[in-house]
C-alpha cells in the first residue's frame, strides 16, 4: 500500500502526467513490437496459421434423445 499512498499524495497534475506517460509507453511498445517482428522475420506464415487451427480443439454438438 506504500505505492498507493505515495500516488495519492502527489498532485493531480503529476498523476495525469504519469498516467499519460504509461499509456504512451504501452502504445509505443505495441507499435514497435510489430515493427520488430517484421524486421527479424518473425511474422507468422500461412503454415503457422494452419498449424494453430489444427491444434485448437474441435467442438461438436450431440443431440439428446427425447425422454
Amino acid at each position: 500500500m506504500a505505492v498507493w499512498n505515495w500516488y495519492k499524495g502527489i498532485t493531480p497534475k503529476t498523476r495525469v502526467f504519469i498516467g499519460v506517460g504509461i499509456m504512451a509507453y504501452a502504445g509505443l511498445g505495441l507499435f514497435l513490437s510489430d515493427k520488430a517482428e517484421e524486421k527479424f522475420g518473425l511474422t507468422p506464415t500461412e503454415k503457422d496459421h494452419e498449424e494453430l487451427r489444427n491444434a485448437l480443439p474441435k467442438i461438436t454438438t450431440v443431440e439428446r434423445p427425447d425422454r
